[in-house]
């Protein structure tokens, strides 16, 4: 049974989700509105606004290092917290370290809207990005371990859901604040931002720990109260003892950051790390976070650039929302694998199109096939949605053991900050001098993903995350190698008479 304090705290907890992903939608509306330009990017300005006085091609008219770093700062700033982000969730659980994300979310989100000089600009995202750290890291945690194993993939994605909430909530408010005369349209958009930041903030407050975070930090008997809420029964005596053991095991680990490189950790590692490199190097948020500036390119003009983005990030939501409901049915690989094939095709399709038709210096791109590459960009980003989007942060939030879960979360999100600052940082560099074949790069990716997820992840639908070691490592072809050893050792030194002080057992 889905209990009500399972439902609400999930979604008070995937709130950090949808503050990511309006961070994600804003910054790419903003960049392509003259207002914000012309106040902290003149030069890009002057290449837009006056095109005859520029011979550089259509692709590189947002060419910029300091306009790349705007986006790109957010994702550095969040790759420093995950550091300390994994201290706090293991030391002061996951709700504490959802707070502490609001808290930076509220405060990056004044100096935003406040700015009056680019460095004031730069400080909000660094701080709207040690938020995304702190987020990124506790509420996936939060949400596996609060939800039932039986909706566990479901309500897990409900995070990925709420990044692409957050995506189609910023691409809406885009396109309206850029009718605003006056100047001072991008500051509401950027200051919009505080709603799901005071949400975070407040939801932290109200909503309970897990079972799982209690128990590690020694509170058995709130934690055991916990659990009979999320079941809704007070027959929770196996699971109970089971969270038990887990945290007995965990406690052992003195470094769980130095255990991930023992044997039988490295298959969840190495998983962990691919999915999070693939995810990025797929190419959405490329898409996502310059789709206004990419439709300006190919000579959408701005407000039917903004237009289009807002219709990506439609077709976002409601395919993540397809995700959720099939994700526990058909399972992880047959999502992933199955989009592998669509999103190869449709990313090929487009470099097609824009290697015949979008020239250096063409006007616009004629628009039947104009309206082609949004429904081909329609196409990459809905297979995205319901496959590598939610499932890039679910797999590694269910496969990590209760001893290293929290560090193996941490390399993660470290890992996945540090390839979305890097393909922030470069993407409109790239667009620049390869061009179309910005495409085929991605594409390119797809297709060495999909044969990784075909020979080395192996299936983790409705298994709990206690059982993962039997019923999936040591099942796999591959991994099952890494099980065997002496690493076991750890969990299998007992107290004197069977008796653990710490659980009282």
């Amino acid at each position: 049974m889905v209990t009500p304090i399972v439902i609400i705290s999930c979604i008070m907890a995937a709130t950090g989700g949808f503050m990511f992903g309006y961070d994600i939608g804003v910054s790419g509306g903003v960049t392509s509105m003259s207002d914000f330009l012309k106040k902290f990017f003149p030069e890009v300005y002057r290449r837009i606004s006056e095109p005859g006085l520029s011979l550089e091609s259509n692709y590189c008219k947002y060419h910029s290092e300091v306009l790349q770093l705007f986006t790109s700062s957010l994702y550095l700033a969040g790759l420093t917290a995950t550091f300390f982000a994994s201290y706090t969730t293991r030391k002061l659980g996951r709700r504490l370290t959802m707070l502490i994300a609001g808290v930076f979310f509220i405060l990056g989100t004044v100096f935003n809207a406040a700015a009056q000089d680019l460095a004031m600009l730069i400080i909000g995202r660094i701080l709207l990005g040690s938020g995304v750290g702190f987020a990124n890291q506790a509420s996936p945690l939060f949400l596996s371990e609060m939800a039932p194993t039986n909706i566990r993939g479901g309500l897990n994605i409900s995070f990925q859901l709420n990044i692409t909430v957050g995506i189609l909530f910023a691409n809406l408010v885009n396109y309206g604040t850029a009718q605003i005369t006056g100047g001072w349209g991008w500051r509401l958009s950027l200051g919009l931002a505080g709603i799901p930041a005071v949400l975070l903030t407040v939801g932290a407050l109200l909503i309970l720990d897990t079972p799982n975070s209690l128990i590690e930090r020694g509170r058995l008997e709130e934690g055991k109260a916990v659990l009979r809420k999320i079941w809704g029964t007070n027959d929770i005596e196996p699971e109970y003892l089971q969270l038990v053991e887990a945290s007995r095991v965990a406690k052992e680990v003195k470094h769980p950051f130095k255990n991930l490189l023992k044997r039988r950790n490295q298959p969840q590692l190495i998983i962990a790390i691919a999915l999070q490199i693939f995810h990025q190097f797929a190419g959405i948020n490329a898409v996502m976070f310059y789709a206004p500036v990419l439709f300006n390119t190919l000579g959408f003009g701005a407000d039917a650039s903004l237009y289009s983005a807002v219709i990506t990030g439609a077709v976002n939501v409601l395919s993540t929302i397809v995700s959720i409901y099939s994700v526990d049915k058909v399972g992880r690989r047959f999502l992933l694998l199955e989009a592998g094939v669509q999103m190869f095709l449709s990313q090929v399709i487009i470099a097609i199109i824009l290697g015949i038709k979008v020239k250096d210096h063409s006007d616009d791109l004629h628009k039947g096939y104009a309206v082609f590459v949004v429904i081909m960009v329609c196409t990459f980003v809905s297979a995205f949605a319901w496959s590598w989007g939610p499932l890039g942060w679910l797999i590694p939030s269910e496969t990590f053991p209760l001893e290293t879960r929290s560090a193996g979360q941490s390399v993660a999100v470290c890992v996945n900050l540090l390839f979305m600052f890097v393909i922030g940082q470069t993407f409109l560099s790239m667009l620049c001098h390869v061009k179309y074949g910005i495409f085929l790069f991605f594409s390119g990716w797809v297709l060495i993903m999909s044969i990784f997820i075909l020979l080395l992840l192996p299936e983790t639908k409705n298994i709990p995350i206690e059982e993962m070691t039997e019923r999936v490592w040591k099942q796999h072809w591959l991994w099952k190698r890494f099980m065997d050893g002496d690493d076991h050792v750890v969990g299998q030194n007992r107290h004197k008479n069977g008796f653990d002080p710490t659980s009282r057992l």
